[in-house]
Order: structure tokens, then C-alpha cells, then sequence
């Protein structure tokens, strides 16, 4: 069986609407669907881990085409929390570009963190999305992210591909207050700096287009961001029994009937969790078991899944991403029929 991938994602239309012809976007489940879980990578703290309970996304894979099952369950965990106003934080990267004077200005401006994130390799297996920005991804499916003491791409890369579901991750500068600066007059509104080098996770694609998060103030020390570069893994390990992913850009398939006229199409699944092939595929399975154990009484041909075409759906633009959309076919179709680019509707919810 084959299994074809399609990120970043292209546009979704934004109303619920009657049962969907065959192949356009079921409007109504998408609705229906529980909103992504979202998370903010922690200012203070050195690390924070997400776990999302698989088992439970699994399940809602496996179930009857036509139930929304619940979201499956995220915990976020953040280490070294911030304390009391002027408490000390963890010190900054050992490996990170100093600047002088220890001001926002001068952060902003110091070249040396833009040379150092032009200059980084891109790890193997993935793909540059964008390069030396002042702003941080908020994408889909937050996954958690560590400090690391240098800029290094390869080190980041490697951490993504040990958790289960990270497509994409984000690795920049960031500009942290060295104690806790409190709220009104702690004492220590506006402390010294130092400077984390942020490698986060993300079970979505990071791009430009949402790299929006410019940082903010705590009390009177303003946060910032620097050399923030984006990376996509594009070597996805296939699942068990299907053959290597086909990348489609921003378009999905949208399949003629097959020789004998019958329309190869069989139903649609989304998940709001990170990225996972395997929930598609374990959806493809399951169809097929279903259609094995119930055969057509007219005896048109079982609709056994033999295809699959997944990717992330967006509402409206590529700022609102809304799951992990699976559709299931019959039969695989080549990169030809890739020429779906989303669909409109002229109401509004």
C-alpha cells in the first residue's frame, strides 16, 4: 500500500455545510473536531516537555467513519519554573554571540546572532523553511523544547527525531531576563540579561507565516528573539506496510473514478494531535477489516484502503491550522491528481 504526505497545508473553508460531495473537505466534521491543543514554549525555564496519549489518538483513528471521538490527552511539563521576584534563572548559553550594551537595542541589532543563523548548516533529512528572523514560530502542534549551549542545528534535529510525531523545529536566540523580574516594584524590574539558544518542537510545519511571536515584557525586561531559523523534516519514515512517502507541496489528490467507474474515495478522518502517518495508516487498516467483514450486499466491490493522502488542513490561510486531515482510497493514484488546492464556500458560520 502506498501513503502520500501533504504539508504545509493549504486553505480550508470556514462554515459547516451539507454532507460533502466525494474528495471535497467535510466541512462538518472539521468543525465538529476538538480544537488543537496549544502551548507557549515557558520564558524561565530551560525546558518543557508535552506528551500527548497516543493510545487515545490511535483509537479515535480505528473508530466508525461517521463518530468525532474526543481529543486525545496533553500534559506539559515545564523544568525550572521561575520563582519568587529576583530569584536567580539558569544562566544563558555558553555558545551565544555577546553584545554590549546590555540593552533591547543592542540585541536587536547585534549582527552576530544573524551571521551565526545564515551560517548554520541544514541537518540532513530536512528542509531550511526560513532564516534569521526576529520572531519565533507559534505552528501547530507544540511539542515541547530544550536549551542548548550552542547554535547547533544537527544537535536540534536529533532531539526532534526522538519524539515521537516532531515534524518541524524552531532554533533561535533568545533574550531572558538573569532573575526573575516579579510584577510592579519588586526590586528588580528590568535585570541584567543573558541569552538562551531555544531549540522547540512542533508536530506542524514552521514558516514565516507563523513566525509571529516577537517576544513581550515581563515587568520592566523585554524579551526578545534573534537569528530564528525554521527546519522541516522531509524524510518521514513510512509506516508498516506502506511504501515511501510522496511529498505534494500544497496540493492533495483528487482521484478520477477508476477503470470500472467506481469512485475510489471512501471517507475522511481528522486528528488534532501532532503529525503522525500512523494514525492514517492505522485508519486504513481498519477500513479495510471493516470492509472485509462487511461485504456489499449488491455486490459491488469491497472498498478495501489500499491509499492514503494526509496533511495539515488550514482555515482561511496558513495562520490557523486546524489538524491532521487523512483521506482514504481505494485505490493509489500518481502525483498528476495531486491538483486539489482546497475549497471556498460563499457563506459564513
Amino acid at each position: 500500500m502506498r501513503l502520500t504526505l501533504v504539508f504545509p497545508g493549504f486553505a480550508a473553508v470556514a462554515l459547516a455545510m451539507p454532507a460533502p460531495l466525494p474528495q471535497e473537505i467535510d466541512v462538518g466534521m472539521v468543525l465538529a473536531a476538538p480544537e488543537p491543543i496549544t502551548y507557549d514554549p515557558v520564558v524561565g525555564a530551560t525546558a518543557q516537555v508535552v506528551s500527548y496519549d497516543f493510545t487515545s489518538m490511535l483509537a479515535q483513528a480505528t473508530a466508525p467513519a461517521t463518530s468525532v471521538a474526543t481529543d486525545a490527552a496533553a500534559t506539559a511539563t515545564a523544568i525550572e519554573k521561575r520563582g519568587a521576584a529576583c530569584t536567580s534563572l539558569a544562566a544563558g548559553a555558553s555558545g551565544a554571540p555577546a553584545y554590549s550594551p546590555d540593552t533591547p537595542a543592542a540585541f536587536a541589532s547585534n549582527s552576530d546572532f544573524a551571521s551565526v543563523a545564515i551560517n548554520a548548516p541544514v541537518p540532513t533529512g530536512y528542509s531550511n523553511t526560513f532564516t534569521n528572523a526576529n520572531a519565533s514560530n507559534s505552528a501547530y502542534g507544540y511539542l515541547g523544547f530544550t536549551t542548548l549551549s550552542t547554535f547547533d542545528t544537527a544537535k536540534c534535529a536529533a532531539k526532534c527525531d526522538a519524539i515521537r510525531g516532531c515534524l518541524s523545529f524552531n532554533l533561535y536566540f533568545e533574550r531572558d531576563p538573569s532573575v526573575d523580574p516579579g510584577s510592579g516594584a519588586s526590586g528588580c524590574e528590568n535585570p541584567a540579561s543573558v541569552t538562551y539558544i531555544k531549540c522547540v518542537f512542533w508536530g506542524g510545519y514552521v514558516s514565516n507565516a507563523n513566525a509571529n511571536n516577537y517576544g513581550q515584557y515581563r515587568n520592566k525586561f523585554q524579551v526578545l528573539i534573534a537569528g530564528s531559523n525554521g527546519y522541516t523534516n522531509n524524510t518521514l519514515a513510512a509506516p508498516a506496510g506502506y511504501s515511501d512517502a510522496i511529498y505534494y507541496g500544497t496540493r492533495a489528490i483528487d482521484a478520477p473514478l477508476d477503470a470500472q467507474g467506481f469512485n475510489t474515495f471512501i471517507t475522511s478522518k481528522i486528528f488534532s494531535g501532532p503529525f503522525d502517518a500512523r494514525l492514517c495508516a492505522a485508519a486504513c487498516d481498519a477500513q479495510t477489516q471493516y470492509a472485509i467483514d462487511h461485504p456489499s450486499a449488491d455486490g459491488t466491490p469491497a472498498k478495501k484502503c489500499q491509499f492514503f493522502n494526509t496533511y495539515i488542513l488550514n482555515l482561511n490561510d496558513n495562520k490557523h491550522p486546524q489538524g491532521q486531515y487523512c483521506t482514504l482510497y481505494t485505490e493509489a493514484w500518481p502525483t498528476k491528481y495531486a491538483t486539489s488546492t482546497g475549497s471556498t464556500t460563499s457563506r459564513l458560520v
